[in-house]
């Protein structure tokens, strides 16, 4: 009797997923459906229409020489342009930078010789920082927008280009397509490598929780230079043939007129807390209509609960996020469901994405529910790496698991509590600030002997910098005279905008300053003031 096999019959090999244009699929599928709605210029983009746009930015770069794996800078306030040049960029497989427009010149002038990139695209508003940079690094190409459709070269350039209208080359979802720079506690900034694979899946995770689908509409007011203004919801919204309407720079009368709006129906908005503040604060939020919104979430720092429950009294429910530049922003977003029940909790991780607490005793184990460790990350949203930084690499994976330096625990049911930070980083009106890229600054005064910058709570910014110095004998030293030496060398929001003075700066036995007890004796002198 002839015997079945048992063996697995041959398998072609794998084939290589390849990294899809968005905006020319939606330009095939609904070609009339609205993409993009810029607020102040008025300006509305179908799907057809931005995809004629892209496509022409794409040409440009091409004749500018730009190739696969070039990167190209954008310096921009928000505006429709940024989604059209990252767009434009992908089409053709070059590589876009995000350059913060709140860095001082010198700050941007090391972030662009790190990433070499070809071109830059900036902003009318920053044309002198522009202008400064042209002469102290090696870009090429320097195109200037007003981000409002104006006579300027960025439109010269796209109405003399033949727009490429499909993505023109094969390109794995293992591409880069996106750095964005971190900076760490030694105040070095990496950049943070960002894939396809990584926009895809993000868009997908986040996607997926906050319930998107073609019919929706996200604003986007947080600076697109942010990866979570980009994820949360502006790429995800566009990957869904979602409408996304640009703010140019948040506004809180602007955005309560936004939403008063039925036309445009927002749905889905990210904003900072204290973007949400200025909201609740403003005379306007108390006639508001918010029936529109489905989706509101807020992250990048602690989400006050009485935040949370003034919003819950409009008919908002602010469901709290948590996200990181390397994992393109999304890890876990508060369901709708669960407010108010488990206000504080940043929510379950999302779809692709694995989180746990590891203890930090060294033994890499894993924490016990409720129990504080180490979050740690991993997934097809997680970033494979730093851009030229192996030492960086070496310090934040551990067996394919990204540290997050967050302080945290998953209780009994996964969701995720957000405790403390483990580096000494604070965030400071959504931005994210390292002391010790201040104190460096800070101990080239000549009064200052010692000196050590934490994170203090502040109604309107969520958290500022305070220095605790120790001054030289006989030195005087004042806020304003401290502000006053940073101004040019610190971005304005990093510049501490507190000052005490001590006799000594708490330190261990092996001469580091314990920041901790720092944090609690400075937070008890301010009280006392």
């Amino acid at each position: 009797m002839k015997t079945q096999s048992t063996s697995m019959p041959e398998m072609p090999a794998a084939l290589e997923v390849l990294a899809i244009d968005w905006v020319e699929r939606h330009a095939l599928q609904s070609p009339n459906a609205l993409a993009q709605f810029d607020v102040a210029s008025d300006r509305r983009f179908t799907f057809r229409e931005m995809n004629d746009r892209v496509g022409r930015v794409a040409a440009s770069l091409k004749a500018l020489g730009i190739k696969p794996g070039d990167r190209v800078g954008y310096l921009l306030q928000n505006s429709s342009d940024i989604l059209e040049i990252m767009c434009g960029c992908w089409r053709i497989g070059a590589i876009c930078l995000a350059l913060n427009f709140r860095l001082i010149p010198s700050e941007l002038e090391f972030l662009i010789g790190d990433a070499e990139p070809k071109a830059v695209f900036f902003d009318t508003d920053f044309a002198a920082t522009a202008d400064e940079l042209m002469g102290v690094t090696a870009v090429e190409h320097w195109i200037e927008t007003d981000g409002v459709g104006g006579d300027t070269p960025y439109e010269h350039m796209l109405a003399a280009a033949v727009p490429i209208l499909r993505k023109e080359i094969d390109q794995p979802l293992t591409d880069i397509c996106l750095l964005m720079h971190s900076s760490g506690t030694t105040g070095r900034p990496k950049g943070v490598i960002i894939t396809h694979q990584m926009m895809f899946y993000s868009a997908l995770n986040v996607g997926l929780r906050a319930r998107i689908t073609n019919r929706c509409v996200n604003l986007a007011m947080m600076p697109l230079f942010h990866i979570g203004a980009i994820n949360g919801f502006t790429f995800p919204a566009l990957y869904f043939g979602a409408a996304n309407v640009i703010q140019r720079v948040f506004d809180p009368e602007v955005t309560l007129d936004l939403f008063d709006d039925r036309q445009i129906g927002i749905t889905h908005f990210l904003a900072v807390p204290a973007a949400f503040n200025a909201m609740r604060d403003h005379p306007k939020s108390a006639t508001t209509d918010f029936g529109t919104i489905q989706v509101a979430v807020s992250g990048a720092e602690t989400v006050p609960d009485t935040l949370v429950e003034w919003w819950l009294g409009r008919g908002v429910f602010v469901q709290e996020a948590y996200g990181m530049t390397e994992t393109a922003a999304g890890i876990s977003i508060l369901e709708r469901e669960d407010l108010p029940e488990k206000i504080g909790s940043a929510g379950r991780a999302l779809m692709h994405i694995e989180v746990k607490a590891v203890r930090m005793d060294g033994t890499n184990m894993d924490a016990d529910p409720g129990e504080l460790g180490e979050l740690w990350m991993r997934g097809a949203s997680v970033t494979p790496g730093y851009w030229n930084r192996p030492d960086a690499n070496e310090e934040c994976f551990v067996d394919g698991w990204l540290r997050s330096g967050d302080i945290g625990y998953l209780d009994a049911d996964d969701y995720i509590y957000i405790e403390d930070r483990l580096k000494d980083m604070y965030i400071s009106g959504g931005e994210n600030v390292y002391p010790a890229e201040i104190e460096n600054v800070l101990y080239q005064m000549e009064q200052i002997a010692e000196v050590a910058v934490v994170g203090v709570p502040d109604e309107k910014w969520g958290e500022v910098g305070c220095a605790a110095a120790v001054l030289q004998n006989g030195a005087q030293l004042s806020a304003s005279d401290l502000a006053e030496y940073c101004a040019g060398k610190l971005a304005r929001y990093k510049v501490p905008a507190k000052l005490i003075t001590l006799d000594e700066l708490p330190r261990n036995g092996a001469g580091k300053v314990l920041k901790p007890q720092l944090r609690a004796l400075v937070n008890e002198r301010l009280a006392g003031n």
